[in-house]
């Protein structure tokens, strides 16, 4: 007897019971006007030329009335127009691409590993098992003092990390875009770890000679999602000083940062954290409207810093010996999950289409009124935007926002392989995946893109762009040599 097939009928019906819903819901208010507008005509019609005349001409107006009314549409269009938010635009970004001698294969990484940690077998082999798992590739990199056996992470070491980064990602911006440095009108560099006197914002307004009324902001301490604090921070500013120009630069330093001890929540780090950066160019000006290729529409903010669980979960502190590193807690992703929830909550009545909301609202209604065991809806973001870029912290991090946003493969796709490539690059990773989208040839005008990223404190931050424009297949870029071969097959474990 024949294997019975599965009932597609009742699949595909439900499916297009759906989209019927879905249309009849966001479309509600022309589907009602529709016929109003239907109904006006043909009164119109029914009263012929001869009674629409005779109506018009027993309208009386007079010169006051005439003066007043338009005097009072002048006055609330000027007021609409004035405090009408201004529009930022993203003009272009750049990525760094370390070099190929700052490549760290597994082999080499576990090599390190068993000389610097030679005392210490049990910690060895927990970060080869860390690393099997991390979906992390053979050609991610580490600075130049980390390959040292011992590391040097020297304030010298570090500051030549930080100037080859942000000053490789500037120079690759200025190219793109044609900016010149005495253009720039805002500039914001934000590094969680690395914060020396002077600071880097200054060390770049020192090296490309910047204008002496520059408004410049350094950020540190604020972790991975410091790069859509700075967007946060730069659309604020370019909201009251018309006609100007802001870049942000966003990286991570990794050199002094680097665990030498054998605390397994700080060993974690080591394995996950590669070089990285990102230089953004974002504008209020209307002549740079056409050449953006986005256009900022959203960014929410999420702190969880009251609770004391959250505030710790990302906590760099000494470990027994006196050797300083970031402690990554086992609560991390339940509070991230929390996190993502409040700004989801927040973030869905901007973005989600009405019949989302709607059911939503019931959903919510249904478990407030009648049973509180009622499964939560889930908005079904993908009606609200065509990309995805989710910060690369790691494998867990993708699989669980994939998990509670029910997103197909493709669409973490970007983050996946970002992750692969580059490793985690902090708060740079999301240009990085902004880039392969882009790489790929996926960018389409009027496409709508969320990033969330996560960061100690604990926040989840999210920002939404619209493509201004169809985006070509750039022939530059962190993806340039290697696009061809992604995506790839990431196994869940590698053997080592």
């Amino acid at each position: 007897m024949p294997p019975t097939l599965p009932p597609f009928s009742n699949s595909v019906r439900l499916k297009y019971v759906k989209l019927g819903y879905q249309y009849l819901v966001n479309h509600i208010l022309t589907l009602t006007l529709i016929p109003i507008m239907i109904g006006i005509f043909i009164e119109v019609l029914r009263l012929g030329p001869e009674e629409i005349i005779n109506l018009w001409n027993s309208l009386h107006f007079d010169l006051v009335q005439i003066l007043c009314s338009s005097f009072l549409i002048i006055f609330v269009a000027t007021v609409y127009f004035m405090s009408k938010p201004r529009s930022i635009y993203l003009v272009d970004y750049a990525c760094y691409k370390p070099p190929v001698t700052c490549r760290v294969p597994f082999a080499t990484f576990m090599e390190h590993s068993r000389l610097i940690l030679s005392n210490n077998p049990k910690s060895v082999e927990f970060q080869m098992r860390i690393l099997e798992r991390s979906g992390l590739g053979e050609e991610t990199c580490l600075p130049p003092a980390i390959h040292y056996i011992p590391p040097t992470p020297t304030m010298e070491a570090a500051r030549g990390e930080a100037e080859i980064v942000i000053f490789s990602a500037m120079d690759a911006l200025f190219s793109k875009t044609g900016l010149k440095p005495k253009d720039i009108d805002i500039l914001i560099v934000n590094c969680s770890l690395f914060s020396p006197t002077p600071s880097l914002s200054a060390m770049v307004i020192n090296k490309y000679k910047l204008r002496s009324n520059i408004k410049s902001f350094n950020l540190s301490g604020m972790g991975c999602s410091a790069g859509l604090i700075s967007i946060d921070l730069a659309r604020d500013l370019l909201q009251v000083h018309p006609n100007s120009n802001a870049v942000v630069v966003s990286t991570e330093i990794i050199t002094p940062n680097y665990y030498k001890g054998n605390e397994r929540a700080m060993l974690l780090p080591n394995c996950l954290f590669r070089m990285g950066g990102a230089a953004i160019l974002l504008s209020n000006r209307r002549s740079e409207r056409r050449r953006a290729k986005y256009r900022l529409v959203h960014v929410v903010r999420t702190h969880k810093g009251a609770d004391d669980k959250a505030y710790r979960c990302v906590f760099e502190e000494e470990d027994k010996e006196g050797k300083v590193g970031i402690s990554l807690s086992k609560d991390l992703m339940a509070i991230a999950g929390e996190a993502l929830k409040s700004n989801i909550t927040t973030i869905g009545p901007l973005v989600l289409p009405a019949s989302e909301q709607l059911l939503f609202l019931l959903t919510l209604i249904g478990r407030k009124i009648f049973n509180p065991k009622w499964k939560p809806y889930i908005p079904d973001f993908k009606q609200a935007f065509e990309h995805f870029c989710i910060h690369a912290g790691g494998r867990a991090v993708i699989d669980e926002l994939q998990k509670n946003l029910q997103l197909s493969s493709e669409h973490v796709e970007a983050s996946r392989m970002t992750l692969h490539r580059f490793g985690n690059t902090s708060s740079s990773s999301l240009w990085y995946e902004m880039s392969y989208i882009e790489a790929k040839g996926r960018m389409k005008k009027g496409d709508r893109i969320w990033q969330i990223a996560f960061g100690s404190g604990f926040k989840c931050n999210s920002a939404v762009w619209k493509c201004n424009k169809t985006i070509k297949t750039p022939t530059d870029g962190p993806w340039a040599d290697c696009i061809e071969r992604y995506p790839v097959h990431i196994p869940e474990v590698v053997k080592l």
